[in-house]
């Protein structure tokens, strides 16, 4: 690899990192609101939706002002339209109602087995060889998420309902998976900024729709406390990662990616732990360390597939 091409990974790598810690810290204050306002995971997922949508709205307006900016197919508006709906629809609802009855530390665990799943679709579908050091990343991050689950379980278990929100956040990683490496192939051809705009807006539409057939916005109750826990979810959680993991997506390809957000769980137990109360045990603690020694391996990989040419 050229030291063009090294740089322009290693910045890819940065910024996916701090993406994923960024997204970590969703499952912290999802878990906050629902303890201190006992809100609905559909409303708190609208009022996401709602507070992050001007955004997006401005971008896509941005990215069609642009001299350069090409139309999108109508193939390419049904791909980004599926892919939104899966990634920050269906996985995000899943995500949210499966937090009702998990720790956070258990959500985060749980939701990334998504990586296995990418880097089998990608060896599947696309015919995307493993190499010899993505197998190794994903053995060693993997064996530190599970040593980390089983710590987790031995506290998490007695929770009503408990095995139901493992298998939703379960279905979330699955569907989340299906959304990257979706990204993955139509990242490089439309712009991390473009596709991310579109899946967001095209989401939106999907739960906007939801919420309004099963309620309505009279039903929520407004509150400084609720204003807030909102308007971090849409910003910090939501908008910011979202942009900085379709750039890194874009720079390092899918299967990377899905080994470098792998940092995720290891950032939500640690923020679990101060700002919820929830316990650190020995597993996680062997877990994490583990999970950070896989993304050491994977951010010094030599040869990186799926990485766009500049």
């Amino acid at each position: 690899m050229s030291d063009a091409k090294q740089k322009n990974y290693l910045v890819g790598f940065i910024i996916t990192f701090v993406g994923s810690v960024l997204f970590s810290t969703k499952a912290i204050i999802i878990k906050k609101a629902f303890a201190d306002l006992a809100i609905p995971a559909l409303s708190l997922l609208t009022l996401r939706m709602l507070f992050s949508t001007p955004f997006y709205v401005g971008a896509a307006f941005f990215n069609n002002n642009k001299k350069d900016n090409i139309a999108l197919t109508r193939k390419e508006w049904i791909l980004i339209s599926v892919t939104g709906i899966l990634g920050y629809y269906i996985s995000s609802l899943l995500d949210f109602v499966g937090l009702q009855y998990v720790s956070a530390g258990m959500e985060r665990l749980i939701l990334f087995l998504y990586p296995t799943f990418v880097v089998l679709i990608n060896a599947a579908w696309f015919k995307q060889k493993i190499n010899r050091q993505q197998q190794l990343a994903l053995l060693i991050t993997y064996v530190g998420i599970g040593l980390a689950f089983f710590g987790e379980l031995h506290f998490d278990n007695s929770t009503p309902n408990f095995l139901w929100g493992c298998f939703l956040i379960f279905l979330c990683a699955v569907t989340y998976s299906c959304y990257l490496v979706s990204s993955g192939q139509l990242i490089p051809k439309i712009g991390a900024s473009k596709f991310t705009t579109y899946a967001m807006l095209t989401a939106t539409a999907g739960i906007f729709t939801h919420f309004l057939i099963t309620s309505s916005f009279s039903s929520i109750v407004w509150s400084k406390e609720l204003l807030q826990y909102v308007i971090l979810l849409a910003i910090a959680a939501t908008v910011i990662p979202s942009f900085m993991l379709s750039y890194g997506i874009k720079k390092i390809g899918s299967n990377n990616s899905a080994v470098v957000t792998s940092i995720g769980p290891v950032s939500t137990i640690i923020q679990a732990h101060i700002f919820l109360g929830e316990p650190i045990v020995a597993t996680q603690i062997i877990g994490t360390i583990l999970v950070l020694t896989g993304i050491f391996v994977i951010s010094w990989q030599k040869n990186t597939p799926g990485l766009p040419s500049e």
